[in-house]
């Protein structure tokens, strides 16, 4: 929870996010660090990140442009068997020394079809890299910048399992206040219910980790905002990233959740972004911060409500008309929905307002400052491929500026906390995924202009997510159903 964001024209280099390096000063540093290895990496359609690693005597200048060969057949959503050869092309500008890898440089990737040499239209990090060419050809701006607040949860440990007998979850947290009748790190100091927000220790037990993220992240190269505890007890934290350009801030995004996970398990625990752990508490969502940029002017700074241009206007009316077949891609689990419920600072109105957290556009405060005109969407969570979710809510809002689609009136007040006759109109969140996927299968036009998303991207997505998520968790029993029904 942020008051803003901060919007700064990264486009020197002593400012980029990423290393800003060439292939043959990736080599140097190779030389210079004496790397043995370089680990190759790429997001797969669902979001989660992929790897193969190679002795560092096979990365040349020509590596850059040749590629590596994979299987794609073994990814949910990818390749057939029978056309299973793909190819990883290295970006230089990627390049970061692994503090969890020996002696091992990684490298984000694109993904190509090794016989047209063509981008591969279901590779993520390609449709993002679409998303902001088509941009650039409407004229409307030359970039957008992005912000990314990532919350999740750190706890002591966890299990799980669901088979055929027995179906089971148990989060232990020294922090979590289900634990204060047992002897654990810190006794006595338990965060209470839903206090956690800013908390200091010896309530918040996860500022060292924390830090070190932070730090991790800044020598990676990436440039932060800060980092706190956030309100939900059990470790719920967050760690934003200071805005810049689409596929680089996802890079970012991804590179967050690889140091958060593995920082957690140095400390002997373990991180999850799951939207919705724990029952009865917040979950944890991904806010994205948007601004339009033309050179150095910030194309949603002027006169209307909250401060904003007439474009920005129209970018919300973008997000807002589109927001339920968005929420396929922004919010792509089923676990997303618990969540998205009233009660929990989760954002389930479709409407906008200046400073106001309830609704799931909020126009943050900025201190006058035009430079930092910006809104916050507030509906997607960290379960989400981030280069599908930027993507998709960038072409809403190009749909909404180029249609001039009017957002409607803003809401100011608690939407939590309205009564019958006000709600009367108000829009909300879709109930489920499977309502999103069909929301998605019914408008997605604005996603497929200029190919950016092609229809076998959607049918692709809407098929794999109804099969593998809804559909499977249809047909297992809920634990709570036991405490219903069995003595039915």
């Amino acid at each position: 929870m942020l008051t803003g964001h901060r919007f700064v024209d990264n486009r020197g280099f002593g400012n980029m996010s990423q290393s800003n390096m060439s292939p043959r000063e990736v080599l140097a540093l190779c030389r210079q660090r004496e790397i043995q290895a370089i680990d190759l990496r790429f997001t797969d359609f669902c979001g989660s990140m992929r790897h193969f690693t190679i002795p560092v005597r096979q990365l040349t200048e020509e590596s850059f442009e040749h590629g590596f060969s994979f299987d794609g057949s073994s990814m949910p959503g990818w390749q057939a068997i029978h056309e299973s050869d793909m190819q990883v092309v290295p970006e230089s500008q990627t390049c970061f020394v692994d503090p969890f890898m020996k002696s091992t440089v990684a490298l984000l990737c694109n993904v190509r079809d090794p016989v047209t040499h063509q981008t591969y239209p279901r590779d993520p990090r390609n449709i993002a890299r679409k998303a902001e060419a088509w941009l650039q050809s409407t004229g409307i701006a030359d970039r957008v910048q992005l912000a990314v607040e990532s919350e999740f949860f750190v706890f002591d440990s966890v299990r799980f399992d669901q088979c055929e007998q027995h179906g089971f979850y148990y989060l232990d947290s020294g922090e979590g206040q289900w634990n204060r009748g047992q002897s654990v790190r810190g006794g006595g100091s338990a965060i209470r219910h839903r206090e956690g927000y800013l908390a200091l220790s010896p309530q918040d037990g996860f500022q060292d980790l924390r830090t070190e993220i932070l730090m991790q992240l800044e020598d990676s190269g990436i440039r932060t905002e800060r980092q706190h505890h956030e309100v939900a007890s059990g470790g719920q934290c967050e760690i934003a990233l200071q805005a810049d350009s689409l596929v680089r801030i996802c890079d970012s995004t991804q590179r967050l959740k690889y140091i958060v996970r593995n920082t957690a398990q140095r400390h002997g625990r373990t991180a999850t972004f799951m939207p919705k752990p724990i029952w009865n508490d917040n979950g944890s969502g991904m806010h994205l911060g948007l601004s339009l940029f033309q050179g150095d002017q910030c194309l949603f700074s002027g006169s209307g409500y909250g401060g904003l241009s007439e474009t920005a206007m129209y970018a919300i009316g973008g997000i807002l008309k589109h927001a339920p077949a968005l929420l396929a891609f922004c919010c792509p689990t089923t676990n997303s929905y618990r969540r998205l419920t009233p009660g929990f600072d989760a954002p389930v109105n479709l409407s906008y307002s200046y400073r106001n957290r309830s609704a799931a556009i909020r126009i943050p405060a900025n201190s006058g400052q035009e430079s930092r005109r910006s809104l916050e969407f507030r509906c997607p969570d960290g379960a989400c491929n981030p280069y599908l979710s930027a993507s998709a809510v960038l072409m809403a809002m190009l749909d909404g500026i180029l249609n001039r689609i009017s957002p409607g009136m803003p809401q100011d007040k608690d939407l939590y906390d309205l009564r019958p006759e006000e709600r009367a109109g108000l829009e909300c969140t879709p109930s489920s995924l499977d309502a999103a996927l069909t929301a998605l299968e019914n408008n997605h036009d604005f996603l497929t202009r200029n190919d950016v998303f092609t229809p076998d991207v959607i049918e692709r997505w809407i098929r794999h997510k109804r099969e593998a998520d809804v559909n499977a968790i249809l047909q297992r029993p809920h634990p709570y159903e036991f405490a219903l029904y069995f003595d039915c």
